[in-house]
């Protein structure tokens, strides 16, 4: 059975002109962009060309500034070869001197290191880190930092001898290398967009890895030029800095020296002064200790000396219930023999409170007493320590010039 053809959907007239003003949009939203474009392209091309022009002319003022360089250093590199052998044997002088004043902080560094680890065992509440840790934590900061400081200032003397010993093989070489790269600058400055043999060139924007910064080269050339008067005027200022050197790390080495020391003896004066209270707290306790068991004592007699009012208060109520007939009268006799039982038997248990109070006041005692003794302890091994160990040991110590 044949299918029915189903007619194409039909649209609205609304919708017929809207497809067309959106047509009419379109388009001119596409010629408006392409029109925008069109104009930012002249203007690119102009701004391109321009930017060109004025980027050779600038690369041409570099190149010939370049060129100036090179023949200045050329000039220059063909001077001083002398004067080197005395500055060596100076300078090898000073390295000696950095090399013993190294040499010397090595025992205050260990003394620094073992006073710590004394302290350490400290006990209780006097493992403190107080002003005496501290500082001894700066000297060994200071005495690293000075031995850094020396390590370098070393390396800085190794190197200058180094570059003493140098400086006539580069001379040499330097020209030579000025001479050739003139040669190469000369040939590129003369360059001009119409010159014969030009060509793209691969890679020719790539950073040479070996290739150093216009302060790099200038400090390079700027050693050879100077030849030995350059390395020696350089050993020479080393010499002042090494100078310096000496003198402000043996400054710093004594002034922290003398701040643990003081701090040391400070701390001790405290400990001492800490003890001496302590002991005085504990004899004031003993005493109170001895007191308190007498006063305990009393509070037991005193309980004990209730007994027997309280068993003749108890004895006349039994006896009295024996009255017979009507003369068992609840008179004042027996409701004072009741108060009577009453107040005893409140008093007693007043005086037990009071007892209970006094033994837990004796065990706080002897408890505080044990706690003191442990603290006198404790300060006298810290004595002990920073007193008989770390300040005996810090007696070597002893910072001299170099």
């Amino acid at each position: 059975m044949a299918r029915l053809v189903q007619p194409p959907p039909k649209y609205t007239p609304e919708e017929w002109h809207a497809s067309n003003h959106l047509q009419y949009f379109n388009a001119e939203r596409e010629r408006a962009a392409a029109e925008r474009l069109r104009d930012e392209s002249f203007r690119l091309a102009h701004e391109t060309e321009v930017r060109t022009t004025q980027t050779q002319m600038d690369v041409n003022k570099k190149l010939e500034q370049r060129i100036t360089d090179i023949g200045f250093w050329k000039s220059e590199l063909d001077q001083k070869q002398e004067e080197t052998e005395d500055e060596i044997s100076t300078l090898l002088q000073f390295k000696a001197r950095v090399e013993k004043a190294l040499a010397d902080t090595e025992l205050p560094l260990m003394i620094a290191q073992q006073c710590l680890v004394n302290r350490e065992r400290r006990m209780k509440v006097d493992l403190v880190h107080d002003n005496v840790e501290m500082q001894l934590q700066k000297e060994v900061e200071v005495i690293e930092g000075v031995q850094a400081l020396l390590q370098r200032t070393l390396e800085q003397a190794t190197e200058q001898i180094r570059l003493l010993r140098s400086a006539k093989y580069y001379l040499d070489k330097d020209r030579k290398d000025k001479f050739q790269a003139n040669n190469i600058d000369n040939k590129c400055a003369s360059l001009e967009n119409t010159s014969a043999g030009l060509r793209f060139a691969k890679d020719a924007v790539k950073v040479e890895k070996n290739s150093v910064t216009p302060d790099e080269w200038e400090d390079f050339s700027n050693k050879n030029v100077l030849k030995a008067e350059r390395e020696k005027n350089s050993s020479i200022n080393l010499r002042s800095i090494i100078d310096g050197i000496l003198m402000q790390t043996l400054s710093d080495l004594q002034a922290q020296c003398q701040a643990v020391n003081l701090t040391f003896q400070k701390r001790i004066e405290e400990t001492v002064e800490a003890k001496t209270k302590l002991e005085k707290h504990l004899a004031q306790v003993m005493e109170e200790i001895a007191a308190m068991e007498q006063n305990i004592e009393m509070l037991k007699r005193a309980i004990a000396d209730k007994e027997a009012p309280m068993k003749v208060s108890q004895t006349r109520l039994e006896n009295r219930t024996f009255r017979p007939n009507v003369e068992l009268c609840r008179d004042r006799v027996q409701y004072r023999l009741i108060e009577e039982v009453f107040e005893i038997s409140t008093n007693i248990e007043r005086l037990r409170e009071k007892l209970a109070d006094a033994e837990a006041s004796l065990k706080g005692l002897i408890r505080k007493q044990l706690s003191l003794e442990e603290d006198i302890e404790v300060k006298a091994n810290s004595l002990f320590i920073d007193r008989d160990q770390c300040m005996e040991l810090r007696k070597q110590i002893n910072h001299v010039p170099h």
